[in-house]
């Protein structure tokens, strides 16, 4: 895989370094290496290796590969939590309505589209004994 067809993949995946500009450590400065400062978890990777490995201080690890004290500390954590897979990016947040079941969802695609929301939010807490938010409802219903 060519350097411009990487950084394509990296680019489509999300995980371009925000700053591979700021990318000083010397496994990085040569063009054309397996080293690419684009690659976020790579670059996060290394910066965690030069720390335990190297015996670099956090700090300045962080700085030569782009990162805050504070983003060290965390890629850190997440990498002991989840290993590489741990250095990927997550949106944080809820993925999606914690309250809301298959059976509830299929519930809700079988309701007559004559009903609205909150006429089926009251439906559902009768039928399931759980309390949804009319929009939840509609949000729902719109799948």
């Amino acid at each position: 895989m060519s350097q411009e067809e990487r950084r394509t993949a990296l680019e489509e995946s999300g995980l371009v370094h925000p700053r591979l500009q700021l990318v000083s450590a010397p496994l990085f400065s040569s063009a054309g290496s397996f080293f690419m400062a684009a690659d976020k978890v790579q670059v996060k990777y290394e910066m965690l290796r030069a720390h335990q490995v190297e015996g670099m201080s956090a700090t300045a690890s962080a700085a030569t590969h782009g990162y805050s004290r504070a983003a060290f500390y965390l890629a850190a954590a997440a990498f002991e939590h989840g290993g590489m897979a741990g250095l990927l990016d997550e949106r944080p947040g809820r993925r999606g309505p914690v309250k809301l079941t298959p059976a509830i969802a299929a519930f809700l695609a079988a309701a007559p589209p004559t009903l609205s929301g909150a006429d089926l939010a009251q439906e559902v807490g009768a039928r399931f004994g759980v309390v949804l938010h009319r929009r939840t409802v509609e949000r729902a219903r719109r799948r």
